[in-house]
């Protein structure tokens, strides 16, 4: 069963939504029969990058708040990522245009390396203060993660993936998405924004047990013994 995410590399509550995810997932029985793929969004599609502008500068500036308000709403998000294992550190991430970004992560989903891309730019943008606009270090995050750099150097360098980019936008308003992140479960069901554990615990199940009734397949929780396909029985 797939469940398509949408989501902005610049979104807080996308990186959090991930790891919710992610943790209703690992508890889930049957999670090896769970596809996830990332589709793109972009909240300010003509932000100019400035490395010389941090993420509370920027929100102060277009909020019209203080930087004391802006310190405080934005400490409040820092304590859920915490909750969630993430470390923020919103003054040092860099004002940038995620355009070039979202580009690259299609480019690893073409390498079968999509999730592992998405949240290697994440915790470049909100933990380490990387320019997620400069080729360069799109360059070295992706051959961290094992993408050939002489290829990556040619995607980031030509319009390639921006249709794909393009499409995941328009997409998104199709289906009526107006916030990210949004989870879209066997074309299904819907979950909107980074949601308690129980909403995706809940759903991942619902929409599983449709999942398998459309496949014409019923499982039984017997305990019964059985053989895997590496030689274990039980």
């Amino acid at each position: 069963m797939k469940i398509e995410i949408w989501s902005d590399i610049m979104c807080p509550f996308c990186y959090i939504g991930k790891r919710r995810l992610e943790k209703a997932l690992e508890s889930f029985e049957y999670r090896d029969q769970i596809v996830i793929e990332w589709k793109s969004f972009l909240l300010n599609p003509t932000m100019k990058t400035d490395p010389n502008k941090n993420s509370l500068e920027y929100l102060s500036e277009v909020k019209g708040w203080s930087m004391d308000q802006t310190k405080e709403i934005t400490a409040q998000v820092v304590q859920m990522a915490a909750a969630e294992g993430l470390d923020y550190d919103m003054e040092h991430a860099v004002v940038a245009n995620a355009y070039k970004a979202h580009r690259l992560l299609h480019f690893a989903k073409t390498h079968g390396l999509g999730s592992p891309m998405k949240e290697r730019l994440l915790r470049a943008y909100f933990t380490e203060g990387m320019n997620i606009d400069d080729s360069e270090t799109l360059i070295t995050l992706a051959v961290e993660i094992g993408l050939p750099q002489e290829a990556v150097y040619a995607c980031l360098n030509s319009d390639a993936f921006l249709k794909e980019v393009n499409e995941d936008v328009q997409e998104a308003q199709q289906l009526g998405v107006r916030g990210v992140p949004f989870f879209v479960l066997d074309r299904k069901f819907g979950i909107s924004g980074a949601q308690q554990d129980e909403v995706f615990q809940q759903t991942i199940a619902k929409a599983f047990a449709g999942y398998q009734a459309s496949m014409g397949i019923s499982f039984l929780d017997g305990g019964g013994q059985a053989c895997d396909v590496e030689g274990n029985c039980n």
